[in-house]
């Protein structure tokens, strides 16, 4: 008698902890049904671990921004460098927000103003030069995401009816591409606490700048020194690495990098006066 008791509760709970694992396992699958692709392709397509690759746009014509936009991963806005202004990337990106290109913009800091200006005309990635400590870093990603994640706040936008026209305010923190750019010594020192800080998704290489900054030429030991703390710390932290010049999507640390400042398009098209095979025949930035 007790040995049939002690069976049928053996059964039991056999039968409860399958029903258990049975329940899980739908959840799981619906979950994963439920969530749909990103509508930032060039963050998507770095969550499937692919290399993106961008052009970068220094002046206002929107002729020119829609025809390269068709043709690459992502646009790397420039504000650091140039002229631009928000009104006039504002009506870049308006005029074809889905040709291809996830826009990005190169601001010249972290403030919040810029960073509230960038993601409000419709930008679906910042990027924050000259990131030496995790203050700078802490802002960029802080201003970049609405709560609970960030401080960004509610104003008069057009990137709702670009990107999400129901949802904008629930689905933007997920898309959001939050890109650091690490250029001296110091940044190289503080790069995994950098790398460390939620929300930012990606630190890059400003390699033109880090040999400035160091005094050392990108064939110089030290200065891939410098590069590989970066890269270990990178990974360390479970974040994406990537370079601003995209000669080194081929070559050192290729295996590992992942976002580059220009180099070649999707489709083999090249900018006006280069030719296809010249990948790097585009205006240089931090190259």
């Amino acid at each position: 008698m007790r040995l049939s008791q002690s069976k049928a509760v053996i059964c039991s709970f056999l039968a409860v902890a399958a029903l258990g694992m049975i329940t899980f396992a739908q959840q799981e699958q619906s979950q994963s049904a439920a969530k749909p692709k990103l509508y930032n392709t060039a963050k998507q397509k770095l969550l499937d671990g692919k290399q993106v690759f961008s052009f970068t746009q220094y002046k206002a014509d929107v002729d020119d921004y829609c025809e390269r936009a068709k043709h690459y991963d992502y646009a790397w806005f420039e504000m650091q460098h140039s002229t631009l202004e928000f009104r006039d990337i504002e009506k870049m990106i308006a005029a074809c927000p889905h040709a291809g290109a996830t826009p990005m913009i190169r601001l010249p800091d972290a403030q919040e103003w810029h960073i509230q200006h960038a993601t409000d005309i419709g930008a679906l990635g910042v990027i924050v030069p000259t990131v030496d400590d995790v203050d700078r870093a802490r802002e960029a990603a802080k201003w970049s995401h609405y709560p609970p994640m960030g401080r960004r706040s509610s104003g008069m936008r057009q990137a709702d009816s670009l990107w999400d026209p129901v949802n904008y305010r629930q689905t933007i923190n997920d898309n959001m591409l939050v890109v650091v750019m690490i250029e001296t010594p110091t940044g190289v020192a503080n790069a995994y606490d950098i790398a460390s800080v939620p929300g930012v998704d990606v630190v890059i290489m400003g390699n033109g700048d880090l040999s400035s900054f160091s005094g050392y030429k990108r064939t110089d030991d030290y200065y891939h020194e410098l590069v590989k703390k970066t890269h270990d710390a990178v990974l360390k932290a479970g974040k994406i690495f990537g370079q601003a010049d995209a000669n080194f999507s081929k070559g050192p640390y290729s295996a590992d990098s992942y976002f580059f400042q220009n180099g070649p398009s999707n489709d083999g098209w090249a900018p006006p006066h280069t030719t296809a095979g010249s990948q790097y025949a585009v205006p240089k930035g931090e190259q």
